[in-house]
């Protein structure tokens, strides 16, 4: 008799949802289709230095209560209207979140914050959320963790990350090439900027892999390439968003034929993980654009109503703070109204310093 050989250790296997059925629960129609076509639009012409804007991703770490994001992203309409003319303003809605060790994986994961792993209602959530912000007027940016959660949101997304611990991944670079929206590529935690410029490249080309159509089928991919890729920088050993370092990753980028710019993740080790620290990250960045660099396209903020971050406790998720983040600490709004203005004021002063 033949031995046990296959799902050893696999305790459960739930069907999902195909992404056809939330597709049509919640169709991108006119009014979000428009967000989202004019932002990529916008990011494209930012990245390539056709348009002098900055790209602002800006938002909590992590969502984990759709109606305080709901909230947050009324706020940041009226500062995307106010900075239209110096500032591309998208608002960060980041749902899956990577893990070092264990922990929250996020509100696609676990929506209920109880470890029951409602991973359906997770995706409905995330793709209403996603509507209701786009309709707002307000383009959503995300996190691509795996190669199944795109077919269910990534027409509500207007740009994409690809995370340190994933830069240098084969898959999410091959994932990275069919996306239909602008993507960056985080440096690796150690600082090492080369895997996210080798990112660029590969993910330009055209790519074959496994997915999941829109059905929910098990489906050979094949992608066109993504030519709106760009570095992000977060630091590593040692930050990396001053002058010196930012100049030699352009340079690095030029010498492989890529548009000379980067963003920075003023979070991170960037702040060494201290969020008021963010606002000093804006503040150098402000200084070198102010002071005539286009060397910086972009600039990424961890920001939420409330200042600061609060612990997830098992069989305490209803006594959580409204508007503080359960994963990393985040500005408050009254800092980001500050931050944002000043990079409003840094663009418009690099255009009168280079008339």
């Amino acid at each position: 008799m033949p031995y046990t050989t296959d799902d050893l250790r696999i305790k459960e296997i739930r069907e999902l949802t195909p992404p056809s059925y939330l597709i049509r629960e919640f169709p991108c129609g006119q009014l979000a289709s428009s967000t989202v076509h004019i932002a990529r639009h916008s990011a494209h012409d930012i990245i390539h230095g056709k348009d002098d804007r900055l790209l602002v991703i800006v938002g909590p770490c992590s969502i984990h209560d759709p109606a305080a994001a709901e909230e947050y992203a009324e706020k940041l309409a009226e500062l995307r209207r106010h900075f239209a003319d110096d500032l591309e303003i998208i608002m960060r809605v980041y749902f899956e979140k990577p893990r070092t060790t264990i922990g929250w994986k996020g509100l696609i994961n676990d929506p209920d914050l109880d470890c029951s792993f409602h991973i359906n209602h997770g995706l409905r959530l995330a793709r209403e959320l996603l509507l209701t912000i786009n309709e707002l007027g307000v383009p959503a940016g995300t996190e691509y963790l795996d190669m199944i959660t795109p077919q269910y949101i990534a027409d509500l997304i207007s740009w994409g990350a690809i995370g340190a611990r994933t830069t240098e991944s084969q898959v999410h670079r091959e994932l990275a090439s069919g996306l239909s929206c602008p993507v960056g590529f985080k440096n690796g935690t150690d600082g090492n900027v080369k895997i996210a410029i080798d990112a660029i490249k590969a993910a330009a080309n055209e790519h074959v892999f496994l997915s999941v159509t829109k059905g929910g089928h098990s489906a050979i991919v094949v992608t066109g390439g993504n030519e709106d890729c760009h570095v992000i920088l977060r630091g590593g050993k040692a930050p990396n968003y001053d002058a010196e370092s930012v100049a030699k990753v352009c340079e690095a980028l030029k010498a492989a034929g890529l548009p000379p710019s980067v963003m920075i993740d003023a979070s991170h080790s960037n702040s060494h993980k201290k969020h008021k620290e963010q606002i000093d990250v804006v503040d150098s960045i402000c200084k070198q654009i102010g002071d005539g660099s286009y060397n910086i396209m972009g600039v990424m903020i961890e920001s939420n109503l409330v200042e600061g971050n609060q612990p997830l406790v098992k069989g305490k998720e209803k006594e959580l703070k409204y508007g503080q983040s359960i994963t990393d600490a985040c500005i408050g709004w009254d800092d980001t109204v500050k931050v944002i203005t000043s990079l409003a004021h840094a663009v418009r002063d690099r255009r009168e310093r280079n008339r």
